[in-house]
């Protein structure tokens, strides 16, 4: 497939309901927190459940994209932390950087981007990583976001027992491990197809309004290498991952490891600016803050161009 029909059949969906978003948030300022709210602990739970339900993904293949994703983390998080350190950051800055550069926006960018460019394997293989994503932000993402504030990040980090995505992920794979899982026509199952449907469109709406009221002024110098590692090294160290777990467990299913690699490479998560203003302190000069929202929409804008020349790599097997 040509660029042009990337992005036509994978980026343009994603970006055209994005864009609908911002307009709201811009000239309607429409509120995301009622639609986080329904997100959170209604649709992306249900698309959870019925996708690994549903889904053929072996148990071989879900164990690989957990190693593969722990595997991504823990690289980049050194990476991020030593360029930190190298260009004089220091904390509180030293954690936002670190949390822009590793972490990436799998939720409301990435599931959607998957289910146009991969299909059903794709919906599957990223309401898992979103799953874990959720569980590495709400434990080492708040240790790093509270590092120099003075507070208790350990404290904190009980917040992951109330993200429901992981006892969706828990209870899907509950279901499938104990052969109980209810005939896809039934009513139960339609249900949780119908509300997990509905959350793709209803993310993206909320990424465009999120993005809508971002300032990048002041922060362009922080925000370039931010974003430089985010889009550009981020899928080099996705696909040695991926490579590196699929040598060690095999991954079984080429699609999976492919969507693994797009899905560690879109642009930082919207989920960073929370923690950073949760935890996070401001300091003299570029607030954390400031900087985060701009790196989020730097690296959302620059991904149209990104990540349709990544799916096309991808799917032509050029790497991996």
């Amino acid at each position: 497939m040509s660029l042009l029909g990337i992005f036509a059949s994978a980026i343009l969906p994603v970006v055209g309901v994005a864009v609908l978003g911002f307009l709201l948030g811009r000239f309607e300022n429409v509120d995301a927190d009622p639609l986080n709210t329904i997100t959170v602990y209604v649709l992306a739970p249900a698309l959870v459940v019925h996708s690994l339900t549903t889904s053929e993904l072996a148990g071989g293949t879900i164990l690989a994209v957990v190693a593969a994703v722990g595997l991504f983390t823990a690289a980049m998080l050194a990476v991020a932390e030593g360029i930190g350190r190298l260009w004089g950051h220091t904390e509180p800055f030293l954690g936002a950087f670190v949390l822009v550069s590793v972490f990436p926006n799998t939720g409301n960018y990435g599931i959607p981007l998957a289910d146009f460019a991969f299909g059903p394997t794709g919906r599957s293989v990223a309401v898992l990583v979103t799953a874990l994503q959720g569980v590495l932000l709400y434990t080492v993402g708040i240790y790093v976001a509270a590092r120099g504030s003075g507070s208790s990040p350990l404290a904190d980090m009980r917040r992951v027992f109330g993200v429901p995505l992981v006892y969706a992920v828990v209870l899907a794979l509950a279901v499938r491990w104990l052969g109980v899982v209810p005939p896809t026509e039934s009513t139960l199952m339609q249900t949780l197809a119908l509300l997990g449907n509905a959350s793709i469109p209803v993310m993206l709406l909320i990424l465009g309004i999120q993005l809508s009221s971002v300032d990048v002024a002041g922060t362009l110098r922080p925000v370039g290498v931010a974003s430089a590692l985010k889009l550009l090294l981020a899928p080099l160290v996705a696909t040695g991952a991926v490579l590196a777990t699929g040598g060690l467990v095999g991954f079984g299913n080429g699609t999976a490891a492919r969507v693994v690699v797009l899905l560690l490479a879109t642009p930082t998560g919207v989920t960073t600016l929370i923690l950073v203003g949760a935890f996070s302190v401001d300091e003299a000069g570029v607030e954390p803050g400031e900087f985060v929202s701009a790196t989020v929409f730097v690296t959302t804008v620059a991904s149209v161009l990104t990540v349709t020349l990544l799916v096309a790599a991808l799917q032509s097997g050029l790497l991996v």
